[in-house]
Parts: C-alpha cells; sequence; structure tokens
C-alpha cells in the first residue's frame, strides 16, 4: 500500500505541462513566479500545525484530508479563467501539500518501528519512493496523450482527479494503528506544545540544524528550478522537422513526455540504489559530501549550457540534476530521522518542508523575473550557489553519523 500511494500520489499529469498550462492561460513568468510563491507562503502557512494535527489526531487521517484538498484544486485549475482563481486553486493545492509532506514518511518509518526493521529506513523508502518515479514515468506519457488527443493543457487537470480519487481509497485499507490511537481532535494547547517541542529539539541540536539547512537548500532550490526544463522543451520540440505533422502543443507534449519518462525511470534506479551509494562511500555524511560536489558542477555546467544555448547539453543536466536529488533524499531522510525523537516526525518533517517553502517563496519571483529579463541562465547561477554554501560548511565529526 505504501508504494501504491506513492505509484497514485506521482499520477501527476499537470506536473510536466504546468508551466506551460499557465502560459497557456496568458501568464508571464514573472506572474507564474508570483503564484508558485504564493503556493508556498499558504503551505508555509498550514505547514508547522498540519505536523502537529498528524501526529496528535492521526497520520492517516491526515492523508485523507490531504488528498481531498488535492481533488478541489484540480477542479478549480481546470474550470479557472481569471488569476485570482488560479490562486485560489493553489491555495487549496498548497492545503493538500501541507498535509500531506512528512505525513507519509512518518508512517513508513513508524511502520518499521513496530515491524522490528528500523535499520531498513533508507532501503524501504527508496523502494517505495521508487514506484513514486515509476508512477511519474507513467504519468508523464498519460500526460502526453492526453494533450495531444485533448489539444490543450488545461485536461490535464481533469484527468489528474482519476488517480487521486483512486489514492484517497487506497489510505482507508491502512492498518489503523498507523493513526497511533491518537485522539481525534487535538486541543489548541496540546498542539502549540508539540510544536514547540519540535522547534526547540530543531534548534538545540546542531546535527538536526546543519540537516534543515542543507534539505532546504537542495530541495528548495531543485523545486524553483526544475520546471524551467518545461519552456527549454517546448522551444526544443518546435525545431524538430519529424514533428511538424504536429500542432505546437502537440509537438511539446511528445519531447516533453520522451524526456520525462527516461528522467523519472532513471530517478526511480537512483533512489532504488541510495542505500548502496551510502554504502560505498563509507557513511551517509561522506555520500550527502560527494553528491552534492557532483550537484554543484552540474549547476555550473548548466549555467554555461542556458548561456550558450546548447539546449541539449541542458536537458542532459536537468535529468543528472533530478538524479542527485533521488540519491540524497533517501540518505538525508535516515539521517534526520536517526537525528530526532519519533514522536515528533512528522511534525519534524513539516518543519522541514516549511523552511522549503520560504526558500522557494522568496526565490521563484525573483528567478522569474531574472529569467524574463536575461533568459534561462540564472537557472544554473541559483544551484551552483546553493551548493558552494553546503560546502563550505564544516564537516561532521568522523564519529557524527548525521
Amino acid at each position: 500500500r505504501f508504494c501504491l500511494y506513492g505509484f497514485l500520489k506521482n499520477q501527476k499529469y499537470y506536473e510536466p505541462f504546468l508551466i506551460l498550462a499557465f502560459l497557456e492561460k496568458g501568464l508571464s513568468f514573472f506572474d507564474i513566479g508570483l503564484l508558485i510563491a504564493f503556493r508556498e507562503v499558504a503551505i508555509n502557512f498550514w505547514e508547522l500545525p498540519s505536523g502537529a494535527v498528524a501526529d496528535l489526531s492521526g497520520r492517516r487521517r491526515a492523508m485523507i484530508f490531504s488528498f481531498a484538498s488535492y481533488l478541489v484544486s484540480f477542479v478549480i485549475f481546470a474550470l479557472s479563467a481569471e488569476v485570482w482563481m488560479l490562486f485560489v486553486a493553489m491555495g487549496f493545492f498548497a492545503l493538500g501539500e501541507a498535509f500531506r509532506s512528512g505525513t507519509h514518511k512518518a508512517m513508513i518509518f513508524d511502520w518499521l518501528m513496530l515491524e522490528g526493521r528500523a535499520d531498513e529506513k533508507a532501503k524501504v523508502y527508496g523502494t517505495t519512493r521508487s514506484w513514486s518515479q515509476l508512477g511519474s514515468a507513467v504519468s508523464v506519457l498519460i500526460a502526453a496523450v492526453i494533450v495531444i488527443v485533448e489539444g490543450s493543457y488545461t485536461w490535464i487537470f481533469w484527468y489528474s482527479m482519476v488517480p487521486y480519487a483512486a489514492g484517497l481509497i487506497n489510505f482507508f485499507g491502512y492498518p489503523a494503528e498507523l493513526d497511533g490511537g491518537r485522539n481525534e481532535r487535538p486541543s489548541p494547547r496540546a498542539v502549540v506544545r508539540h510544536l514547540a517541542r519540535a522547534l526547540r529539539q530543531c534548534w538545540r541540536t546542531p546535527p538536526l540544524r546543519r540537516l534543515l539547512v542543507e534539505s532546504t537548500l537542495h530541495k528548495g532550490t531543485y523545486k524553483t528550478v526544475k520546471d524551467y526544463l518545461q519552456p527549454l522543451l517546448q522551444q526544443s520540440a518546435l525545431l524538430l522537422p519529424f514533428l511538424l505533422a504536429l500542432d505546437d502543443a502537440g509537438r511539446a507534449a511528445v519531447l516533453v513526455g520522451a524526456v520525462y519518462f527516461g528522467l523519472y525511470l532513471l530517478s526511480a534506479l537512483a533512489t532504488r540504489t541510495a542505500h548502496r551509494v551510502r554504502d560505498a562511500a563509507g557513511g551517509a555524511a561522506r555520500a550527502t559530501r560527494r553528491v552534492w560536489l557532483v550537484n554543484g558542477l552540474a549547476y555550473l555546467a548548466l549555467t554555461a549550457a542556458l548561456f550558450a544555448g546548447w539546449n541539449a547539453a541542458a536537458i542532459a543536466l536537468f535529468v543528472l540534476l533530478a538524479l542527485l536529488l533521488n540519491v540524497w533524499l533517501p540518505i538525508y531522510l535516515e539521517r534526520i530521522d536517526d537525528a530526532s525523537d519519533r514522536e515528533i516526525g512528522a511534525t519534524l518533517l513539516s518543519v522541514d518542508a516549511q523552511s522549503v517553502s520560504v526558500y522557494v517563496m522568496l526565490i521563484a519571483p525573483a528567478l522569474g523575473w531574472a529569467v524574463d529579463a536575461v533568459g534561462l541562465w540564472p537557472v544554473g547561477v541559483v544551484g551552483a550557489l546553493a551548493a558552494a554554501i553546503v560546502l563550505v560548511q564544516p564537516r561532521p565529526a568522523p564519529h557524527d553519523s548525521q
């Protein structure tokens, strides 16, 4: 059921075409940046209370609420004709993100603890995430067919409702013990106390502070820049002579579908082998630093490729960045779970997600403005700076497994 959740959750038919869908609605890159920033503000607003509610009232219940919010957002996205309606839709989407982020990972770690398999965190999470990436590979093919058949990007929101409704049904089959016997309606005072406990632990535990900064820069930067692959693919598709029989949207759909399909298949392999990378490097800290070194070099190369207009090289580098994220993430989640208390798992991961949201909220509009002004090459600069910040931090002591 964990793997099925990941597979269904990643039937995001909108994701490889989101920026193109917004451009189709008449938005500029700056408008899109504001919309993404609003999403992150809304996620940030709900993130901490959602984690505490999930810890106290039941994580399965939180996931059900999350998927219901996604479904509402898809309806509004599909029906919206004005920018303000897109903001309303993004608000519901953010609510779904806030109640989902961290909650399901905490459920997996709870289950491993109950099963006496706590030492398999990176391996099991890597396996479940690989199913998410396989789901993304399937979804991008379906999304490409939708765009080609329907001739519009808007239909991707209608079709996204089907797997998310199936995901909602899947949660009702989760074991009841994953709600932990928690109360259904925690008091506001209990939520505040729980939040305070998690924040104190983050502040007073140096390994946790270091991990949260690292996560914010890695996930936040990738989240901000990853969708700029879409206009790059759209530009490239218009130059391919064997796609001339299709209209512009159809040509973009074919190339986007092919590239994202390969990206997600490779990402599934990358996340499945993350624990082997950790073992080969001699520990989580060493493996993480090596990933960051390659990450920084990849962003520098991406800057040069985008500046020079080498689209093929830039597309390949975007794929490489996705693979690096999928190697890093299971190792990171193992490290942060080892460094924290089990009882605050969902809340701690919500703190993590909130930090990412604040970062994206600040960076996305500025990057959108820069791209409107000078082209796509600032996308690589943002990532290179993030990698430099992490790499100049002092290394943890040899005995510190974090």
